[in-house]
């Protein structure tokens, strides 16, 4: 039986929206939590809440147990580099080592102040900092823990947070939602939209013109919509990438070792509709071009500015009376803080492009660098043209941080944890520094200087409506985006000297040969009349 395109697409849409009104109505759950006699309450700690859960949710620790969420360590299947939250290094806050009770309110675990946390005990794993659906706050310094009575933080600030309410939260607990995945994904590096550029608040309710997947008022994605899960394992990871996808969307239900948060996955490799000469143009550049290229056209688009530049080498600063300070810029944005330093700020910020095939290496804190260039914190592989790489974009993070001079490594400084080696606390680097090689068992010399650094964040989320993507001429230009990109031939853009040459010259001689050829007719034209 033939079905005409029209009813075709008639029915796909149909099917689609069945299936998204299929798991809106599955998002709502199929049990009351709030009749649950395990969950009445009431609870002092974190951990009683957890215990709680596991009577239930029996298997739900250990799962959570072998993901990346709660080891903080991953061992990069392309390079063989033992990676993860816990040992890595970055060019915001620079490492976790020795600040573990600060770090660690972004931890999906209760209690992980240094060293001793064991990683075995089952009712550490928080259930309510992923699956809460609102009054539920872990604050930085707890070490994972939410507050349990009525405090004052920032510490002397005339704020106060109010104890949580454990059973409640227990009570209403629900999926995952863009706000909770967000409590973490959102305000990495010390603030909203600090690392990423393309995650910050904004995409809690975001509109059309934002994220056309995740907006309120359209497809309303969750984080999960595209980072599925298999027990708890989250799918999707900047270490280790799905740099070209060149199949078929992934059937629902179907058994593959594909990434289902690629693009392709939904949308296939040839996504282009409509016209068909055009379309087909357009599905010829995912060869080459990362779908995110052209429909992710500036990031730091929803009024959060990202960070840009981070120079620690300037922290320290203090008043006449001794006090550290903030500067801010006309929006109110802190642009110096005696803590950190100075930033540089940028919103809808156009990206970097580079070739990517999805492989990741870092500087660990082991690797000797040199201080005559600036440090490349991650570098993304990926050669020109090759099938497994497309180019990307992304943002390209400026950094001035402390190094050890003579071993000539990256260090890492013991800064947010408050005692007397704390920078935050002590403004004294040579300590802080210290206490930060001692946590970390990295050799220093106790010589130290500050090393221009630069680290890239591939930039996914964001994406614009299709009528807001980049035009043609964006790329296909003297000027234009991809300027910059090695291993790319742009038509309207691109010129060899030799090949005009040899192009013009023919076009010459074929000139030449016409211009002759009418002659020598013109001449004998009285001869053929003779004849």
């Amino acid at each position: 039986m033939s079905v005409r395109p029209n009813r075709a697409a008639s029915l796909l849409a149909g099917f689609c929206l069945l299936l998204l009104a299929t798991l809106a109505i599955a998002s709502t759950g199929t049990a009351d939590h709030s009749k649950f006699k395990e969950l009445q309450g009431p609870f002092k700690s974190g951990e009683e809440v957890t215990a709680a859960c596991l009577a239930c949710h029996t298997e739900a620790a250990k799962q959570v147990m072998a993901t990346r969420h709660w080891t903080w360590e991953y061992v990069n299947p392309d390079t063989g580099q033992k990676l993860g939250k816990k040992t890595m290094l970055n060019g915001f806050c620079i490492g976790d080592r020795s600040n573990e009770a600060f770090c660690q309110s972004c931890h999906i675990g209760y209690g992980w102040k240094d060293e001793t946390f064991d990683f075995t005990a089952e009712n550490k794993v928080d259930c309510l900092a992923c699956h809460n659906t609102g009054a539920y706050r872990k604050l930085a310094g707890f070490a994972g823990h939410p507050p349990y009575e009525r405090i004052e933080f920032p510490p002397k600030s005339g704020k106060f947070v109010e104890a949580t309410d454990l059973a409640s939260v227990a009570q209403s607990i629900g999926a995952t939602s863009r706000r909770t995945c967000g409590a973490c994904h959102y305000f990495g590096g010390g603030g909203d939209g600090v690392k990423h550029g393309d995650l910050d608040s904004s995409l809690n309710k975001p509109d059309k013109a934002l994220d056309v997947h995740m907006a309120a008022d359209g497809l309303n994605f969750t984080c999960a919509s595209c980072h599925k899960t298999d027990k708890h394992a989250v799918a999707g990871s900047r270490i280790s990438m799905t740099g070209a996808d060149p199949h078929g969307a992934i059937m629902r239900g179907e058994k593959t070792d594909r990434n289902p948060a690629t693009c392709q996955a939904c949308h296939g490799d040839r996504p282009h509709k409509g016209d068909f000469q055009h379309s087909e143009r357009l599905n010829d550049h995912t060869r080459t071009l990362a779908c995110q290229t052209c429909h992710i056209p500036e990031f730091a688009r929803g009024g959060v500015p990202t960070k840009m530049g981070w120079d620690w080498s300037t922290a320290g600063k203090l008043t006449p009376e001794g006090k550290p300070f903030q500067l801010k810029d006309d929006s109110g944005h802190v642009i110096y803080d005696s803590k950190k330093g100075d930033f540089v700020l940028g919103e809808n910020v156009q990206p970097d492009y580079l070739w990517f095939n999805g492989q990741v290496s870092y500087t660990q804190p082991d690797t000797r660098i040199d201080p005559a260039t600036r440090v490349a914190i991650n570098t993304f592989h990926g050669t020109p043209g090759a099938s497994d790489a497309r180019i990307w974009p992304v943002k390209t993070f400026h950094g001035k941080q402390p190094y050890d001079t003579e071993h000539l490594t990256l260090l890492v400084p013991h800064t947010a944890t408050p005692d007397d080696t704390a920078f935050w606390y002590n403004f004294d680097w040579p300590k802080a520094l210290q206490a930060g090689a001692d946590a970390t068992g990295q050799p220093y010399s106790g010589k130290f200087d500050f090393v221009e650094t630069s680290m890239l964040w591939p930039i996914t989320h964001m994406v614009a409506p299709k009528d807001k993507a980049l035009d043609c001429a964006q790329c296909h230009a003297n000027d234009g985006r991809l300027a910059g990109v090695p291993g790319v031939w742009m038509p309207g853009r691109d010129r060899n000297a030799m090949l005009d040459t040899f192009g013009f010259g023919l076009a010459g001689l074929m000139l030449l040969g016409a211009i002759g050829h009418g002659g020598l007719r013109f001449l004998t034209r009285n001869k053929r009349k003779e004849h």
